[in-house]
């Protein structure tokens, strides 16, 4: 095991056995002309939590670790968006309309793709989920079973939603889970604020938390005792 300075107390991670979690590095949310930018967010906010990401990426991959990747996206016929998700609000645009990215959070769209700087490579998981969990309707939790994993390192945005409501979902499910403080973010930094004060609460009654540097430090001592 690796240990990990974190908050409310160290962490322990697996090596092989703990997946690199980048979820909804979209360009329909951190990019201008997106689903987050029709809902009047400022997307340069997200920008932040590139370069950490991007540096994890390159650990993982140094290392051969796993890594999986989520996408929040429908179907063309939107069959599995409920009215609710869609009519709620007053957007400039709801999901499934045409905008300069194509349709809105549509599986298959310029707009539900990652973004080129954190790219999946060849080999990476890629989940399309059409929930704000990434357990929801994908068949992650067999597929991480099968591939003997046990702990998650979290990633991506935004923080309170998509990136908590999966990392409560993996807390459930028996995983051991870490989020990494400057690779996430959000269009409300008190948003974010209080979402890891309320994962790592209570003696990380959801997860841990750290900022990256605590992980790339942790994984450099390792491969120097070694």
């Amino acid at each position: 095991m690796i240990a990990v300075g974190a908050q409310p107390f160290g962490y322990e991670l697996s090596p092989g056995h703990t997946a690199l979690v980048v979820i909804d590095m979209q360009r329909d949310f951190v990019e201008p002309g997106g689903f987050g930018a029709s809902l009047g967010n400022d997307v340069s906010l997200l920008h932040t939590a590139i370069p950490p990401i991007a540096a994890l990426l390159a650990a993982w991959r140094a290392r051969g670790w796993p890594v999986l990747h989520t996408r929040e996206c429908h179907r063309p016929d939107l069959s599995d968006c409920p009215p609710a998700k869609r009519e709620r609000g007053d957007p400039t645009l709801r999901i499934g309309d045409p905008g300069p990215m194509g349709r809105l959070l549509i599986a298959g769209e310029a707009g539900a793709d990652i973004i080129p700087a954190l790219a999946p490579a060849p080999g990476e998981w890629v989940i399309d989920k059409p929930g704000k969990g990434m357990f929801w309707a994908t068949g992650l939790h067999e597929r991480l079973q099968a591939a003997g994993i046990t702990h998650l390192l979290f990633t991506g945005v935004t923080t309170e939603v998509c990136v908590q409501t999966s990392m409560r979902e993996a807390n459930d499910r028996g995983y051991v889970c870490l989020i990494v403080e400057d690779a996430t973010e959000s269009y409300f930094p008190e948003f974010k604020r209080a979402a890891l004060d309320m994962i790592s609460a209570q003696g990380a009654i959801v997860g841990w938390r750290a900022p990256s540097s605590a992980v790339l430090s942790a994984l450099d001592a390792n491969a120097v005792s070694r």
